[in-house]
Formats: C-alpha cells, structure tokens, sequence
C-alpha cells in the first residue's frame, strides 16, 4: 500500500484546495461549512510539502486534470489562514481563525463545561474562591448555577459576591488559570482574547436558573456580607410578575405612564393573579376594554409580549429611583402565544 492510499478523505480535500491555489481554493472554502472548514485548514497547517505522486493522486481522484510537477513546496499555516481570510463575511473570519489558532484540543473551560457539577467542585475544591468565581464566570447560566448549588452552604454567597464583582479579565490571568487545570484534567491550553466576565448580569442569569429557593438563600447570607449589592441584584431580579407584590398606589402609578395596548401587549402572557391586581387598580370601564381586546388578539411573538412586560418594569425601576414607590423582591427563536 502506497503513501496515497493510506491518505483520509480530509487529507485528499486539503491537498486538493492547497494544488487549485488560492482565488480558486477561496472560492470553494466559501461552499463549506465553518465546521469543516475548521477541519481542512487544520489539515493544511500540518502540510508542508506534497509528493508528486500523492499530488497525482488526489487529482486523479476528483477527476481534476492538472500538470505534472515535482512537487509542490507550500506553507501550510500561511495558506490556511489566507483561505480562512477569503470565507466570508468579518464576523465568521474572525471565529474561524480564532478556532483555527487554538487549536483542535478541548480547553480546560471547555473540558469544565461539560463536566457534571458535582465533578467540577471536587475538581476546584481547593482552589481559592476568586478563582472559583472567575471559572463560573465563563460557564452558560445553568451549569454555573448547577455547581454553585453543589458548593458547601457556607461558600455560595462569597462566590457570588465575587462573580459580582468581576469585569475584564486579562489574558494573562485566564491562561495561568487553565495553565492550573490543565494540569487536573490533563489538556492542552491555547492563547485567548480579552473578555467581559462575571458582573451583576451574571450573578442575576445564575441566581434565576437556581431551583428550590437556594437563590434567595444565598441572597440572604450575601445580604450580610455586602447590602447595597444585594439591593442592586434584587432590583435586577425584578420582574413584571413580580408587580403583585406592589401596593394599590405604586401599581397605580405605574399605569399612569403605560397606555392601554401597551399594557393589553404584556398582558397577554400575564397570570390571573396579575391580571386581578392590575383590573383592582383601574377603573372597571378601562378593565373590561382590554379585557375584551385580550380576547380578540390573535396569536403574538412571545418575544414581543416579553418587551413590553420588561418596558413596564424599567417604568417601575425609574419611578423607584425617583423616590415615588418601592420595589418589592423577587425569590428564588420566537414562540407564539
């Protein structure tokens, strides 16, 4: 068996785009998809020279005609990325080449991202509660929530306290930390870009994914270590159900800056237990019109209706900073409705 026959089908593809040069091979890479292209540039990166009789061959393959050479001397990593430069729009260069650089390997992040909670907090276990905190940062909602909710009691409020606190994070800082779990779970790191981490968003998107109250436990111990964030996160935690929480004058006063389709809009999705508090506090002429008009509204984006709740909720927000009402605490691709 000759060199060419053992060569993968990936193999073929990159040495094929690599012999039509580059105006051609460009314009093919843009019929792929970013998963394979990911795939072939890899490949080229590795290629430094093709044999005549491997060029000859995976010509012959694709039933392409093309003149004997030699040989082809070519720079794989240069070639790779001029192709990846040619696929398109600024935003999908930029992902592919960042993809392209790192490398194939998993990342430590990446690796924690798909770990079981529980496997997480052994694996960080020892580690200071900043770092901690700066890990759960990079997680989706979910799996952070999921391995706080793992974490001794006594160590959830701290690391949410100090996801809060969090913004930029250098380059420097996220690699010596995977540098550290490389060495725990055995991978290979790359090189990466600044970016925003953690942060009071962060903490909210955390604390609203977590179930059996613990959300608002941990709410509760924060509360004694920092107040004031604790107020902040809890207004952020404010949502449009919550206004049943609100007394007859502040629920009034809000009306009073929301016109009657916007508030028919957000009703849409609204509980009856909402509904009843809003009605209570209007006039029962004005109840039964968008009552009437809730009835006769046909099927809406759902992310439409939840614009407008969250409209209406910025208008209790901004009366609240005005001094005029209190806000109460909350605990713990489009649809149609």
């Amino acid at each position: 068996m000759t060199a060419a026959d053992k060569l993968t089908g990936l193999k073929k593809a990159a040495i094929l785009l690599i012999c039509l040069g580059e105006e051609t091979a460009t314009k093919l890479m843009r019929e792929l998809t970013d998963e394979e292209i990911f795939k072939v540039t890899r490949c080229m990166a590795n290629i430094d020279h093709i044999p005549d009789e491997i060029k000859m061959r995976v010509l012959e393959d694709f039933e392409l005609c093309a003149e004997s050479q030699a040989g082809l001397v070519v720079k794989g990593q240069e070639f790779a990325k001029k192709l990846i430069a040619g696929s398109g729009s600024k935003n999908r260069e930029t992902h592919l080449m960042r993809q392209f650089v790192t490398g194939t390997e998993a990342r430590p992040l990446e690796t924690i991202s798909k770990m079981h909670p529980a496997m997480v907090v052994e694996l960080l276990e020892r580690e200071h509660p900043q770092t901690l905190a700066l890990v759960l940062s990079t997680q989706t909602t979910e799996h952070a929530g999921a391995i706080i909710a793992h974490l001794p009691e006594e160590k959830r409020a701290d690391v949410i306290h100090r996801i809060a606190t969090l913004d930029k994070v250098s380059p420097l800082v996220i690699d010596r930390i995977e540098e550290a779990l490389s060495k725990e779970i055995g991978i290979v790191i790359g090189a990466q870009e600044q970016r925003q981490v953690g942060g009071l968003k962060k903490v909210v998107e955390i604390l609203d994914s977590m179930t059996n109250n613990l959300g608002s436990d941990i709410l509760d111990n924060l509360e004694q270590v920092d107040p004031e964030m604790t107020d902040n996160i809890r207004k952020m935690m404010f949502t449009f159900e919550d206004l049943c929480a609100m007394d007859g004058r502040s629920i009034q006063l809000i009306l009073r800056e929301v016109n009657n389709d916007s508030l028919t809009l957000a009703l849409k999705t609204a509980s009856d237990e909402i509904k009843a508090k809003i009605f209570a506090n209007m006039s029962s002429r004005a109840a039964d019109m968008i009552n009437d008009d809730l009835e006769a509204m046909g099927p809406v984006r759902l992310s439409e209706v939840e614009a407008m709740q969250q409209t209406i909720v910025k208008i209790a927000m901004k009366l609240e900073e005005e001094g005029k009402l209190v806000l109460g605490s909350k605990g713990g691709g489009d649809e149609f409705v």
